[in-house]
C-alpha cells in the first residue's frame, strides 16, 4: 500500500529584511504544523528577507545564513518534523576569484535536524541575475528522505520541464518548489490583457508538471498580509497530484498569508504512473529524446 504523508505548506508574508521577525513567525507556523501531525513543513523562497538585494543591510544579513540554517535544524529536531526552510540567501567568497557571491539555496532537513540535501537555484529570474550566482551545470540530484525520494527546485525552475525530467529520471517522486512569485512579474502588455496572468501561469504549469511527470508537486509561494486587498503577492501554495490537481484549502486559491496541512496520498502518483507510464518510457534504452541519453551520447562522442 502506498504511504500517505502529511505536509504543511506555509504561505508566509516576509517583511523586507526583518530576518528575526520572519524567522520567529515561520517557527510559530512550523510548531503549529507539527502539532497538527505534519511530517514536513515547507516555507517560501526569500522567506527570511523578502527580495530587496540593494538594501543597505543586505550584505550583513546575507552573511548570517548559517545561523538561521542551524536554527531550523534545531527546530526540526525539537518538533520531530522535516523542514524545507524555503530558500536562504548565502554570502560566500569564491575560492578562486575571491569575489563575493550570493547563492539562493534550499535545504532538506530531516526530523532529527540533519541536512539530507541542498540545492542552489539554477534558473535565475531575469532581475536576479545581476545579484545571484547560478548553479549552472551542476546536476539536479534526488534526496532520499523520510517521505521518499525528493527533488528540490526553486521558483523560476518551474518554467523548465528539463529540470523535472532530470529529477524524475533519477527517481524523484515528490518535487518541492519554494517560490517568491508575484502577480506583477508579468509584463505591462500581459497585465493589460489579463491582470491575473501569472496566477494562470502557475496554476496551469503546476498541474501540467504533476501529470507529465507522474509526480507530486509541493509548491510554496510567499503570500500577502492578511486582509490586504491590493497585494501583488500571488500565493496559491498547494500540493498538486495527478488526477486531483491542487490540494490545500487554506492557500491554494488565496494570496494571503496562511498555512494548509495536506494529506499527500502517494497512491495517486503510483496509479498515475501505472496509467501514463511516463517513467517506464524514460527508462527505456531505446528512448528517443536526447536528454534521457545525455551520458551515453557524451561517451559516444569521446
Amino acid at each position: 500500500m502506498a504511504p500517505t504523508y502529511k505536509i504543511a505548506v506555509i504561505q508566509l508574508h516576509p517583511k523586507p529584511m526583518q530576518i528575526e521577525f520572519n524567522y520567529s513567525k515561520a517557527a510559530r507556523f512550523i510548531r503549529d504544523a507539527a502539532a497538527k501531525g505534519a511530517q514536513l513543513a515547507v516555507l517560501p523562497e526569500y522567506h527570511l528577507t523578502n527580495w530587496v538585494p540593494d538594501d543597505h543591510q543586505a550584505s550583513d544579513i546575507y552573511s548570517q545564513w548559517e545561523i538561521y540554517l542551524n536554527k531550523y535544524r534545531a527546530l526540526a529536531k525539537e518538533q520531530n518534523i522535516c523542514i524545507v526552510p524555503g530558500t536562504i540567501i548565502e554570502r560566500h567568497e569564491d575560492s578562486e576569484t575571491k569575489e563575493q557571491q550570493l547563492l539562493n539555496v534550499a535545504y532538506f532537513i530531516d526530523n532529527k535536524g540533519e541536512i539530507l540535501g541542498r540545492y542552489q537555484k539554477k534558473n535565475l529570474w531575469h532581475p536576479e541575475r545581476p545579484y545571484l550566482t547560478s548553479s549552472t551545470h551542476e546536476p539536479h540530484e534526488v534526496i532520499e528522505t523520510p517521505i521518499g525520494p525528493v527533488g528540490l527546485l526553486i521558483c523560476w525552475d518551474l518554467a523548465f520541464p528539463e529540470a523535472f525530467r532530470e529529477l524524475i529520471l533519477a527517481g524523484a517522486k515528490i518535487i518541492i518548489i519554494p517560490t517568491f512569485w508575484t502577480l506583477s512579474d508579468c509584463s505591462p502588455y500581459g497585465l493589460s490583457v489579463n491582470p491575473r496572468s501569472e496566477a494562470l501561469f502557475l496554476e496551469s504549469t503546476i498541474a501540467s508538471r504533476t501529470f507529465e511527470n507522474t509526480c507530486a508537486v509541493v509548491f510554496v509561494n510567499a503570500g500577502g498580509r492578511v486582509g490586504s486587498s491590493k497585494s501583488n503577492y500571488a500565493g496559491l501554495s498547494r500540493v498538486a497530484v495527478p488526477f486531483l490537481g491542487a490540494l490545500g484549502d487554506a492557500t491554494k486559491d488565496s494570496s494571503e498569508e496562511g498555512m494548509s496541512v495536506v494529506d499527500l496520498d502517494m497512491r495517486h502518483v503510483e496509479e498515475a504512473e501505472a496509467n501514463y507510464r511516463v517513467r517506464a518510457d524514460l527508462a527505456r534504452e531505446d528512448w528517443h529524446y536526447v536528454y534521457s541519453r545525455r551520458e551515453e551520447i557524451g561517451r559516444t562522442k569521446l
